[in-house]
């Protein structure tokens, strides 16, 4: 995408991850059209301040790309709604953010017109500026049609991101593995948390925080090294 193909950009969803994607779009030179109201308005404004916040019927009425960021559970009905009263633009980018769902979640999109993406940030979203430097280390899951791929990837490398392409059929265990590395992280940290803490260690998370992060360290340099030799164990102590 170049300077000259500059988006009308829409969010639907001022959770975590909405406002962030709108942030990193209108850094790439995107102008933003609107953000739906959220619970946490301060933090919106914080990250997009002035954006106007308008109804979801508004947001695609006046956008060119929409950026559709909401829980997991209500992407399904929130598009087919969308579809039942003709909100839908024909020729409209579509992009959803979550990780469990390719481009076939957007069908009755699809079926009024629009341009179906998937793209997925791999990064745990705080919902604040933070984010921004996150997405400039990370990597993002893209599902597309073949025809519109490039577009996916050339949105993806404007968040920052270095784009990875996940088939549709794919998007499943792309998504189980994304929870266990979030998910049971958090889970197994809780744990020894606690048993530190009853153990009488103060602080028990900021005690964890070098070994965990460390032993996270090893433990990706061996998944990136698998197959490709022997992994060398590094040395205890």
């Amino acid at each position: 995408m170049t300077k000259a193909g500059r988006l009308g950009v829409g969010i639907v969803g001022a959770g975590k991850v909405g406002p962030v994607i709108g942030a990193a779009l209108a850094g790439a030179g995107h102008a933003l059209t609107g953000i739906t109201a959220g619970a946490d308005a301060e933090r919106v404004e914080a990250i997009l301040p002035g954006l106007p916040v308008l109804d979801v019927l508004e947001i695609l009425r006046r956008s060119e790309l929409v950026i559709v960021a909401v829980p997991r559970e209500e992407l399904p009905g929130l598009v087919s709604g969308l579809a039942e009263v003709g909100a839908w633009q024909a020729g409209q980018l579509v992009l959803h953010t979550d990780a469990s769902y390719g481009t076939g979640v957007l069908a009755p999109a699809v079926a009024r017109g629009v341009i179906p993406l998937a793209v997925h940030p791999a990064i745990a979203f705080t919902g604040t500026s933070v984010d921004l430097r996150q997405l400039a280390n990370a990597y993002a899951a893209v599902t597309a049609p073949p025809a519109v791929l490039p577009i996916a990837q050339a949105l993806a490398v404007e968040l920052g991101c270095e784009p990875v392409v996940i088939g549709e059929d794919d998007r499943a265990a792309y998504a189980e593995a994304i929870a266990i590395s979030t998910e049971f992280s958090r889970s197994i940290v809780r744990q020894a948390a606690d048993l530190l803490r009853g153990a009488g260690v103060p602080h028990p998370g900021s005690y964890l925080s070098a070994l965990v992060h460390s032993t996270i360290d090893h433990a990706l340099t061996e998944a990136g090294s698998a197959g490709a030799g022997p992994v060398v164990e590094p040395l205890d102590g």
